[in-house]
Formats: structure tokens, C-alpha cells, sequence
């Protein structure tokens, strides 16, 4: 296989796009419904939380539509790897809405710390050696997403029943990325993309219901 080509049919690819193409535009959608909310508020907490896990998730799925609409290009390389460094800028993004407004404690600034240090580390990874890893690259998204549990006490105070949205959404990754490896099951990768969106929906309802709305329970001391 030449650089421009894909490892995909192009019948996968086109399944691969639109799955993704319809997570870019729920994701521009859902970053001006999270503005909607926060706007009013005042609350810079709140209205930046929105808008880096907007844009993270924006940026996450127009990478992959990128990606996966150029069925044969020279330029095929470049957007994969787009597309994989954008993994870790929505894992990143993800955790930042939870750990600015709804833990915003000792534990919470130090897992935002750690989880974008680990996210520009992974970046710089991918840039280093491409995918030469990928069986290690997706543990560290693994091992990034479930990082939460270090605080999970602490998340689930703050958010109460959002905990489960949380869960639920984490465990749509989970199983996703079991087909993501599974080289050799027809569509894996497009199955895959259904879970990324579920995932993406359940920990969205998450941040709307349990997190952004105003709340004098909300923890915001060490």
C-alpha cells in the first residue's frame, strides 16, 4: 500500500465519513447550545469549559471526516495523523468542563493538569513516530479516558446522576475500541465511529444536564 492509498474500501470509507460528517455538525450544533447556557450565566468558567470542549470535539470529528472522505490522496498520511492527534485533543477536552466547573478542587486541578500534559505528550508522540505505535496509542487513550477514576468519588458528589452519562459514555468508547483492533470484522472502523458518537452523546448530556447548569452544590474548593 502507497502512502496515498487507504486501508479502507471505499464503501467503508464512505460509511466512515458520513458517521463522522454527522458528529461535525452535532458538535457545531452543540457547542452553540452550550453557549446558549453559559452565555447568560457570566461565568468564565463556565463559557470557557464550553468552548474548549466544543471545539474539541468539533476539531475530533472533522479531523476523522477529513480523513476518511479522501478515499485516495497524497496528502492520505497527513490527515490520519490529524485525525489520531485529535483523539487526544477531545480526550483532553472532554475532562475540562467536569474539572473547571464541577471540580474544581485540589484533585480536580491536578487531574486537568495531568490529563493535558499526557494530551500534548501523546500529540507530540504521534508527530514523533507517526503510527508506528498503534496498538500503544490506543491503550493511552484508554488509559487517558479511564484516568477519571482517580477522582471518581469526587466527580460523582459534584454531579450526582451525571455520573452514570459519564460511565455510560466511557464504557461506548471502551467497547468501540474493541472493534477499532478488530482488524478483520467487516465495517470495524465504521463501527467504531457509532460508538465514538455515543460516547460523545452520553458524556454531551453529561456536561448540559449535570454540569454547566448553575448548581450551589457544586464543589469549588480544595
Amino acid at each position: 500500500m502507497t502512502e496515498h492509498e487507504s486501508e479502507y474500501t471505499l464503501t467503508e470509507e464512505i460509511a466512515h465519513a458520513i458517521t463522522h460528517g454527522a458528529g461535525a455538525v452535532l458538535s457545531i450544533g452543540g457547542l452553540s447550545w452550550m453557549l446558549f447556557l453559559t452565555i447568560p450565566t457570566a461565568d468564565p468558567w463556565r463559557i470557557v469549559a464550553s468552548i474548549v470542549y466544543g471545539l474539541s470535539l468539533i476539531t475530533l470529528f472533522l479531523a476523522s471526516t477529513v480523513y476518511h472522505s479522501f478515499h485516495q490522496s497524497p496528502h492520505k498520511q497527513l490527515y490520519k495523523l490529524l485525525d489520531h492527534c485529535a483523539i487526544y485533543l477531545l480526550i483532553a477536552g472532554t475532562y475540562t468542563p467536569f474539572l473547571l466547573v464541577a471540580l474544581r478542587t485540589s484533585t480536580g486541578w491536578w487531574l486537568f493538569g495531568t490529563i493535558w500534559s499526557l494530551a500534548t505528550a501523546g500529540i507530540l508522540t504521534k508527530l514523533w513516530f507517526r503510527d508506528r505505535f498503534p496498538r500503544i496509542a490506543l491503550a493511552s487513550y484508554l488509559l487517558m479516558g479511564w484516568l477519571v477514576v482517580v477522582a471518581a468519588p469526587q466527580v460523582a458528589d459534584a454531579i450526582g446522576d451525571g455520573m452514570l452519562w459519564l460511565i455510560a459514555g466511557g464504557l461506548s468508547y471502551t467497547i468501540g475500541a474493541a472493534f477499532y483492533a478488530a482488524d478483520r470484522v467487516a465495517f470495524n472502523h465504521a463501527i467504531w465511529h457509532v460508538f465514538v458518537l455515543a460516547g460523545g452523546v452520553c458524556h454531551y448530556l453529561a456536561v448540559i444536564w449535570y454540569v454547566l447548569p448553575l448548581n450551589p452544590g457544586i464543589a469549588i474548593s480544595g
